[in-house]
């Protein structure tokens, strides 16, 4: 049983152990952080998550029966007027990949975004090589609306992204 709990500054080196190349850095959060990742660029981001609107939620997974964290996860983008938001910066801590955290944590993240934020729609970007996370968002019921075509420069190539969302009468079927 996984439970999504707030993201604190003593989470952060954890973090930070989890990321160690530029390629897994821009796979999991895009262009909001450069390499290496530290604590100032964590601690920055935490801070300014509720600074801001549209404001971001930022999750630790825990295993509750391993009392372990297995994961980070972030509502970003939170918009009450337009009743929408992004999933991102979804990681599974690498000792725990394959026992379906990604699953569970996506789904109490939609919970957040749908039952206590009464979203419309929570969308999210995934790079197109990225088969397991497109394959445990669909199964979360989440849908491809578009290809973005060589949207992240890495290195000297170029990565696409799918745009995928979730509305709210699609969560509640």
């Amino acid at each position: 049983m996984v439970q999504l709990l707030p993201f604190t500054e003593q989470d952060i080196e954890r973090l930070i152990s989890w990321i160690d190349t530029p390629d897994l850095l821009l796979q999991w959060a895009g262009p909001v952080f450069t390499f290496p990742l530290d604590r100032v660029q964590v601690l920055n981001h935490l801070n300014s998550a509720n600074d801001k609107f549209p404001k971001s939620l930022i999750f630790k997974a825990m295993d509750d029966h391993r009392n372990k964290t297995v994961g980070h996860i972030e509502l970003s983008r939170i918009d009450q007027l337009n009743q929408s938001a992004s999933l991102a910066r979804v990681f599974i801590a690498p000792a725990c990949r394959g026992n379906g955290y990604g699953q569970e944590m996506v789904k109490k993240a939609l919970e957040i975004g749908f039952n206590k934020l009464q979203l419309h729609r929570i969308d999210l970007r995934v790079f197109d090589f990225n088969k397991q996370a497109i394959k445990c968002y669909e199964k979360c019921g989440f849908k491809k609306e578009g290809l973005l075509r060589d949207a992240r420069k890495c290195g000297n190539g170029y990565w696409s992204l799918y745009q995928m969302s979730i509305l709210e009468q699609e969560w509640f079927k």
